[in-house]
């Protein structure tokens, strides 16, 4: 194994262990897509492409994953999700 592929496998280990938490959008009978992708442009800093495409993804799938990272930065985000009255959950 070469230097860099090292150092590629190294940066790998070290960005799944920030990134190991996320937080996950579920799919529900009461919000519009129009607050949903509002929401999700401004409390998990979506483009508002990103926010389409979650949104549909929540709406046929039922759950998506919308913000990954560390928990710091994760749990505060999760929680104004709840206070707008999105179901979300941190893992």
């Amino acid at each position: 194994m070469s230097s860099k592929e090292k150092l590629q496998e190294e940066l790998d280990i070290l960005e799944q262990e920030t990134h190991k938490h996320e937080i996950v959008l579920h799919n529900d009978d009461v919000n519009t897509f129009d607050f949903v992708i509002e929401s999700l442009m401004n409390v998990c800093d979506h483009t508002l492409e990103q926010a389409e495409q979650c949104t549909i993804l929540v709406h046929y799938k039922g759950k998506c994953t919308v913000k990954s990272g560390e928990y710091k930065d994760l749990e505060p985000r999760c929680s104004k999700l709840l206070q707008l009255g999105l179901s979300a959950e941190l893992v």
